[in-house]
């Protein structure tokens, strides 16, 4: 997909916006979306810590070639908060304390819950119809089998109808 703002560099940012209730979406290669603004979120974030919690804790901090990797993938938490990506999923784990403030900030919640979560729940949880409405619709469908003169069908509704009622 190309960048919706030059149109020759392939498009590698995605960016949503909603500006007074108008909702926009752009497709953009990464030097279209610097120019625009929309630059790395992570970018500086460990330096920025190191540098809060430096002068309390000096000395404590293990040091830049200390830093914990990820057996499976190699990366450290500098370079995940530089680039902005995860290495890998078990880098979600090693690195929870660190990444988590961040995915709550960002998407309002740390456990995913799908892209359509809320219209899934309600299709699978039909509602809960009232004796009085099971009743209406037993009814509708006894007088559907009377009209296409299935009386075994409309003498078992009558039964259920009698017992739900009586």
């Amino acid at each position: 997909m190309k960048c919706q703002k030059c149109g020759n560099n392939n498009a590698n940012t995605h960016v949503k916006t909603i500006i007074n209730g108008e909702f926009k979406e752009y497709d953009l290669c990464s030097e279209c979306a610097q120019k625009m603004g929309y630059t790395n979120m992570f970018a500086g974030m460990e330096n920025d810590f190191s540098n809060l919690l430096g002068s309390f804790f000096t000395n404590v901090l293990p040091a830049r070639t200390q830093a914990t990797r990820c057996e499976f993938c190699g990366s450290t938490y500098s370079e995940i908060a530089k680039s902005g990506q995860v290495g890998c999923a078990h880098c979600y784990e090693l690195f929870a304390d660190q990444l988590y403030p961040s995915i709550r900030r960002i998407h309002g919640n740390t456990t995913h819950c799908g892209k359509n979560s809320g219209k899934a729940e309600k299709a699978q949880k039909p509602a809960e119809l009232t004796k009085e409405q099971k009743i209406q619709e037993l009814k509708k469908q006894l007088d559907a089998a009377v009209a296409e003169q299935n009386f075994e069908l409309a003498a078992q509704l009558r039964d259920q109808i009698k017992g739900m009622e009586g």
